[in-house]
């Protein structure tokens, strides 16, 4: 369970009756559009349907069997956030928006580059700067992923930026090949992978084009800075980085 000053209240009102439980603000939104696949448990501030959940009031289980037909507290959650309304505090919303607006920021950094620049990857800072110039306002009720294109409408005029993946080969000497193959394997997933006859090992993966520099980083700091690392143009040419 989730504590409660993290929750929100959804609230259905039915039969003269006022339904209220008490939940975690995204996992509302994903039951609410069919998409939450967690545990319930997880993500709700209290096992219970409430009359008045300031007050923790509940509702008689006459009226529950009514309108719900059932007093088990589980199978009525999920009834009174898909079918009510989520109530949400002006703080709640203000954390919200920061929450989602941080998630926003390090999504297009992870998956954005500057076209411009030998298809860099744009800082987050960068990217928070250039939003500040834009009307852009996030919605704190929808799913920061459809929340992206507009962002990156509004941020085409201010800065040089798209969405792209890029591909990777990594070469690693023999006395690390084997702890470091591991962790490329974890962080990135890999196309294709081959060992050499000297132990030493070969990787092609694809990634966000925005992690390059985190993945660089982490590549050296595995091979204490032994590893070789190219960039696979389309052209099929190797940029050595």
């Amino acid at each position: 369970m989730i504590p409660v000053d993290e929750a929100v209240v959804a609230r259905l009102e039915s039969h003269g009756q006022q339904f209220e439980v008490l939940v975690e603000p995204d996992a509302a939104l994903a039951i609410r559009r069919s998409e939450f696949e967690g545990d319930l448990e997880d993500v709700i501030a209290a096992e219970d349907v409430f009359e008045d959940a300031s007050r923790g009031d509940r509702p008689p289980e006459t009226a529950l069997e009514e309108v719900f037909g059932t007093t088990d507290s589980l199978v009525i959650i999920p009834q009174v956030i898909t079918e009510g309304e989520i109530q949400i505090t002006a703080e709640q919303r203000k954390e919200m928006i920061a929450q989602k607006h941080r998630q926003l920021v390090d999504l297009i950094a992870r998956n954005a580059i500057n076209p411009q620049m030998d298809d860099a990857p744009h800082p987050p800072d960068r990217i928070e700067r250039a939003l500040e110039q834009t009307d852009f306002r996030i919605d704190p009720m929808h799913p920061v992923e459809q929340q992206v294109d507009e962002a990156l409408d509004l941020l085409r005029p201010v800065i040089p930026i798209r969405f792209d993946e890029v591909t990777v080969a990594v070469r690693i000497p023999a006395e690390h090949a084997g702890a470091a193959q591991a962790r490329v394997r974890e962080y990135a997933g890999l196309d294709t992978e081959e060992w050499q006859a000297d132990g030493s090992w070969v990787g092609v993966t694809t990634f966000p084009a925005g992690l390059q520099t985190e993945f660089y980083e982490l590549v050296n700091e595995w091979t204490q800075g032994t590893a070789e690392t190219k960039i696979i143009k389309d052209s099929d040419e190797l940029s050595t980085r």
